[in-house]
């Protein structure tokens, strides 16, 4: 989406009245109203048509307006589809299970919330979801805190920094491929360019861990170890499931195209399937691709934690973003984001500066709307065009997308994930926070980045 779209000039007062309103409308749709987000969003659509028919704008622009805002994430929608396939096939040929299994093997009670830390990273990076992971192996290690009589707070924030890290640095990760895909960036590129910033505040956070860590604690974590129990029962751990990360990591290092490189591992971990299952048909094989894998142990944390993945799955986000999208296509259309963006004008020159709002919309929309999708694609759509014109590759925009998009939702105590990770862990936000290092650090160490120019890219770099 361009600017010269437009078919009419507003002034940036008037654009940040209109964006003021629906941005007040959509906040209090999901944080009053307990709505989904794609309900506001088509109210904001209808608003959006109203205001253009009263500028006499036709309808027929309007209508390309959309059709523009949509097409420009077409390449995502099937990047989505692929990695839905991609979670089920790996479930199903026991490489995400064999990830698990061998996370929670690190475990004991000796430097506890660093452990809690880690092992949460691990199985957040190796599922793609930090709500699934908090709120089940998550929760287990705050109950084993309790039971230590150890700060459940520090321990909540422990296991929520670990899985924001691990969602963050997933390539299986809705947000991660949101945020790639939002500004145009290659998803293994955005990937690496994340580690810059990603991996410092991983090092800290566990370092601090570490330090508020009791040297030594003895509980008997029989919850964990009943899960460990019942991934060896099913036969799903076995150093033949690690081949189709293998394979994804191969690609993705050797940068073949992202849709290729996830078909390859799926392709793979579908080989590998029936030799693990030990009974996996050709329907087996099809229907977990469309509808996901499912558990059916009788274990709630294990069925919570297995049964994931599936194209059907993505159908949520890729919703969302299509709606999304559309809305920004007619903001341009109807020259609102134009006109907000030429109110920062003086910006766009300035990579510091620029950084710097670009945070600072990315938290903002946070706390206005407690939506951390929406925080993403209505802030990478804002600001692609002054990335671009200020000589930066958009990776840089992507990764702060997620410093500062993606890890501030759990601390917004009226966000998504706030009132889901204050219910699942029975900790509350406000108590949680403080020790919620990574998710603390993250838009911390990006604005350090961005200020002194340290890994910022420019357009022609590589």
């Amino acid at each position: 989406m361009h600017q010269d779209q437009a078919v009419i000039k507003i002034s940036t007062a008037e654009a940040v009245v209109i964006s003021l309103l629906l941005l007040g409308v959509i906040s209090f749709s999901i944080i009053g109203a307990g709505a989904v987000p794609h309900v506001p969003i088509i109210g904001a659509i209808i608003a959006l048509l109203i205001y253009g028919l009263l500028k006499k704008v036709r309808m027929k622009d309007l209508e390309e307006g959309m059709a523009e805002g949509a097409r420009s994430g077409l390449g995502a929608v099937f990047i989505f589809f692929f990695i839905g396939m991609l979670i089920s096939s790996w479930m199903a040929s026991g490489t995400i299970p064999t990830f698990i299994h061998l996370a929670l093997s690190a475990v004991s009670g000796k430097y506890f919330f660093a452990i809690a830390f880690a092992v949460t990273a691990v199985i957040g990076i190796s599922i793609g979801s930090s709500l699934t992971t908090a709120a089940t192996l998550g929760a287990a290690f705050v109950s084993a805190a309790a039971a230590l009589d150890l700060s459940t707070a520090a321990a909540a924030g422990a296991v929520i920094s670990g899985a924001f890290f691990g969602d963050k640095m997933s390539p299986l990760s809705d947000t991660t491929n949101l945020a790639s895909m939002t500004v145009k960036v290659d998803l293994f590129d955005h990937i690496k360019n994340m580690a810059w910033t990603t991996i410092p505040a991983f090092v800290i956070s566990i370092i601090l861990f570490a330090i508020i860590s009791p040297a030594a604690a003895e509980t008997d974590f029989r919850k964990i170890a009943a899960i460990k129990n019942s991934l060896e029962e099913l036969n799903l751990v076995s150093w033949q499931s690690i081949i189709p990360f293998a394979v994804l990591a191969v690609l993705a290092v050797s940068k073949v195209p992202a849709i290729l490189t996830l078909s390859a591992s799926t392709l793979s971990a579908l080989i590998l399937a029936p030799f693990i299952q030990g009974s996996f048909s050709f329907s087996d094989m099809v229907n977990i691709l469309y509808s996901g894998y499912k558990s059916n142990t009788g274990m709630e944390e294990l069925d919570s934690l297995l049964t994931r993945g599936g194209i059907e799955s993505m159908l949520f986000s890729v919703s969302l973003v299509l709606l999304a999208l559309s809305m920004g296509g007619l903001l341009f259309k109807l020259g609102i984001l134009p006109a907000l963006l030429e109110g920062i004008k003086g910006l766009i020159v300035k990579a510091p500066a620029l950084i710097s709002a670009t945070a600072a919309s990315a938290i903002g929309i946070n706390f206005l709307l407690g939506e951390q999708y929406l925080s993403i694609l209505l802030t990478g759509n804002a600001f692609t065009e002054s990335y671009k014109k200020a000589g930066l590759h958009l990776k840089n925009l992507s990764r702060v997308l997620e410093d500062a998009g993606t890890v501030i939702n759990p601390l917004v105590p009226w966000s998504v994930c706030g009132v889901f990770l204050t219910g699942v862990l029975n900790v509350p936000t406000a108590e949680y926070m403080p020790f919620a290092f990574f998710c603390l650090l993250s838009p911390i160490i990006t604005l350090l980045f961005g200020w002194t120019g340290l890994t910022i890219t420019k357009a022609s770099g590589k």
